[in-house]
């Protein structure tokens, strides 16, 4: 009867088996990676971008960098996301072995004047047939998940040394735009103070007075919104680095130039810088995934085999459980085939399907995202430097301009007019140089994120992320 009911689950079987799906197992796009990146620049050659912020030259941007990445709570996260997900990945690979129980129990009856002991001790096993591989399936989408884990982690870790240094340049440019507001506002006290003396002297009125009090009070202005943004900044450190808001306001206290690259960045080809970010990596190993959930849902549908047994010892005493006729045996083989359902494992297949597509269009979006910040940054390092070599040029100019204008009108020689426009004008593309020297270290810190921040992932990932002391899975 056992045989006839093994040969109906093999018909069943392979009934089911020509309906079953068998999804590819990596993710696909539906374009093509362009071959090289549209805007260009020169390069030193292959530059390895691991600790890329070493190339700023500022040992306070690297120990700031190197604390966020141990004591940043996103980081921390993060550890513990990948800790779980390989854990997760032995519990399914334990599925393919067989499982071992024991039991004991010692009992005492007591019927009226009669009393009897009773002694057991036992061993029960049980292994799960993986003929159409759901188990198997298992292990490979929990791999994938472990993988997906470890390159988000270090997705996390290439963003926050990233944002780390665009605040730490935030804050140096904030720094020197308030001593360029300073130095211009004593100019300007200074002229105020002449214009004052001329009134008193009869040489202008108060017009002249009162617009140079104006222009004064105006950069004075500047100072206490610039003082915010270098407070603010210091407590977003702080807080990147993993300490409370105000721990890092003496140690940034030190007014240092903006940090500048040395060098260009080398630029690899579009579809390199692929495999150097994390974020797609991280989308891809999730596609493989949800492609091993399909092949696991499918096989849900399919004949279940199961072999079970049991060992035991039954004896009234202790001394009698090593009587030979004290021993149970049992041996047991089943076979579960799915009937009827109301069709919850077809749904199940087919949401997985679509959690597959989902997974694969989110992978599509991160490939579209990656090429997209190269060419941006690309666009606006290239944008920035030519501005900031303007602004440098308009600055010379107006630096000559304005001390010519005051020396002129301390001769009488220009109206007063003159000298409040040039000493605008020397404040307002003074701080545009600073502003835009800023934004080209800016720059190079999206440009190097964009090309995958000096993650590289480690040869044999496939197989890396498993702990070292996890079992090691059976051949099917």
């Amino acid at each position: 009867m056992f045989i006839r009911l093994v040969f109906l689950g093999v018909c069943s079987a392979a009934l089911c088996a020509c309906g079953s799906v068998a999804p590819a197992g990596h993710a696909s796009l539906d374009f093509e990676v362009p071959a090289s990146w549209s805007q260009t620049q020169p390069t030193e050659g292959q530059v390895n971008l691991v600790n890329w912020w070493q190339r700023f030259d500022d040992p306070l941007l690297s120990r700031l960098i190197t604390q966020a990445r141990v004591s940043n709570t996103s980081v921390r996260g993060a550890e513990a996301a990948l800790k779980q997900a390989r854990a997760l990945r032995d519990v399914a690979d334990a599925s393919l072995w067989p499982s071992v129980s024991s039991s004991a129990s010692a009992g005492r009856n007591r019927n009226g004047d009669y009393t009897s002991n009773s002694f057991q001790v036992g061993l029960d096993a049980s292994w799960e047939m993986d003929i159409f591989g759901g188990n198997r399936a298992s292990v490979r989408a929990a791999d994938a998940s472990a993988q997906a884990s470890a390159a988000t982690l270090a997705d996390v870790q290439v963003s926050l040394a990233a944002e780390v240094a665009l605040d730490y340049i935030s804050l140096r440019s904030a720094q020197e735009r308030l001593s360029i507001a300073q130095a211009n506002l004593i100019s300007q006290q200074e002229t105020l103070q002449i214009t004052d003396w001329r009134l008193q002297a009869g040489l202008v009125t108060s017009l002249e007075l009162e617009q140079a009090r104006a222009l004064t009070e105006q950069t004075a202005a500047q100072v206490p919104t610039l003082q915010t943004t270098i407070a603010q900044v210091s407590h977003a450190l702080s807080v990147l680095t993993g300490q409370p808001p105000v721990a890092l306001a003496t140690t940034l206290a030190a007014v240092v130039a903006v940090p500048q690259v040395s060098g260009d960045w080398a630029l690899t080809f579009p579809a390199e810088t692929l495999r150097q970010r994390s974020d797609v990596r991280a989308a891809e190993f999730q596609v493989s995934a949800a492609a091993a959930r399909v092949t696991q849902a499918d096989a849900a549908r399919l004949p279940n085999f199961k072999l079970g047994g049991s060992l035991g010892l039954n004896a009234l005493t202790l001394g009698a459980l090593t009587d030979g006729a004290s021993v149970a045996a049992s041996v047991l083989a089943s076979l579960s085939v799915p009937v009827f359902d109301a069709g919850a494992a077809q749904a199940q297949l087919r949401a997985q399907q679509a959690a597959m597509d989902q997974a694969n269009t989110e992978y599509q979006a991160a490939v579209l995202t990656a090429l997209t910040e190269v060419e941006d940054a690309l666009v606006a390092l290239q944008g920035d430097r030519n501005r900031l070599l303007r602004l440098q040029n308009a600055y010379q100019s107006a630096d000559i301009a304005a001390t010519l204008a005051r020396q002129r009108y301390g001769s009488g020689l220009v109206d007063f007019q003159t000298v409040l426009e040039t000493q605008r004008t020397r404040l307002s593309t003074q701080d545009s140089v600073a502003v835009a020297r800023a934004a080209v270290s800016a720059d190079h810190v999206r440009l190097v994120k964009a090309l995958g921040g000096g993650w590289m992932p480690a040869a044999g990932t496939a197989t890396s992320l498993v702990n070292p002391d996890s079992p090691r899975t059976p051949a099917p």
